[in-house]
Formats: C-alpha cells, sequence, structure tokens
C-alpha cells in the first residue's frame, strides 16, 4: 500500500496556483492509472485505486495548506499506516521550474504545509517528490508569488512536468526510494 498526498488548497480560485501543483500532479496520476472518483475522507477528497499491482491512494487535503498534517494523520490513523507508505508531491521554490527533486528527510525549508507534515508525522524523515516553482523575483512577496497562478508560458510545459511526477510516482511502488531518487533526480 502507498499513499501520495499532494499539497494545495482547496477552491476554484487556487486551481491553478504554484502553491497546487501537488493537486494538480495527483489528478494527472489518476487521469493516467483511470482512477476516477475523489471522496470527501480523513479531511480530503481521497481516491484509490490498483497501480502496478499496488493499492494506491490519492489524498488531496482540503484543509488548506497550513493543516495538510490533520489530513495525512487523519488517514495514517484510520489506516492504521505508517509514514513509510506516504509519499509527499508539493511546491518547492528552491528547485527550477521543470524539474523535480525527490528526498527522503529535511527541514520545511520555510514551506507550512510541510511544516504541518512534520507536526503531525513526528518526524522530518519521510518521502517527498518536489515540484520547482522557482524563486520569485526578489522584493516580491512569496505568499503572493506561491497563490499567484502559473504563467502562460509555465502552462505549456507544465503537463511534461507533471507527467515527470507521475513517472516518478509510478516507478516507488515498485522500487525503493532511494533506486527513484537515483533515476529521477537529474
Amino acid at each position: 500500500m502507498k499513499c501520495f498526498i499532494g499539497l494545495g488548497n482547496p477552491g476554484k480560485q487556487y486551481e491553478l496556483n504554484r502553491h497546487n501543483v501537488g493537486f494538480m500532479a495527483l489528478d494527472r496520476f489518476a487521469e493516467k492509472w483511470g482512477i476516477t472518483t475523489f471522496q470527501n475522507k480523513n479531511k480530503a477528497l481521497q481516491a484509490e485505486g490498483v497501480v502496478n499491482g499496488t493499492k494506491v491512494y490519492l489524498l488531496k487535503p482540503m484543509t488548506y495548506m497550513n493543516l495538510s498534517g490533520e489530513s495525512m494523520r487523519a488517514f495514517l490513523d484510520f489506516y492504521k499506516a505508517k509514514l513509510e507508505d506516504v509519499v509527499i508531491v508539493y511546491d518547492d521554490m528552491d528547485t527550477a521550474f521543470g524539474q523535480i527533486r525527490l528526498r527522503y528527510q529535511g527541514s520545511p525549508g520555510g514551506h507550512n504545509g510541510i511544516k504541518s507534515i512534520i507536526q503531525h508525522g513526528g518526524t522530518q524523515t519521510f518521502d517527498r517528490i518536489r515540484i520547482g516553482i522557482n524563486r520569485p523575483a526578489p522584493g516580491f512577496n512569496i505568499a503572493d508569488y506561491v497563490l499567484s497562478n502559473f504563467t502562460k508560458e509555465e502552462m505549456k510545459s507544465i503537463g511534461e512536468v507533471l507527467d515527470l511526477t507521475c513517472d516518478a510516482m509510478a516507478f516507488s511502488l515498485t522500487n525503493s526510494f532511494e533506486k527513484t531518487m537515483a533515476k529521477f533526480n537529474k
């Protein structure tokens, strides 16, 4: 069993925000693997399916970004799952747009969703796929930047980034996370 938790904010107004690329990745993965129904469960929109012979849960927390860990904790408690069964998929300003970076530990780096995951998971050690969104220009408010939509130019290539993320997610189902990092961290 594996649970992918994509971080983002609920609501139409946030749909194409940089901060919602975790939701976008889960939607793309669901589409690719024929996972069709998301239901309200565990403070999230949750879907499940079988991918490469593995039971997969997709979780999009509906708690807003800063409380994402509440949804993860509800999932872990309900299914009596372990944090080792979870991969967090989220936006990262320190990774270049068009790239992904996989890690299995680290600080939140100012990301409030990750702060909440660490708080509710009790550790900084968990598998994560960071999707690059670049840093804003100097002087630009970070909150305004992450809550702004991708540019038209970025939207032209976001599909490739989401496909790469989906490939890493699928690969991680049949390979160790270390092997997945070696393959997808370029």
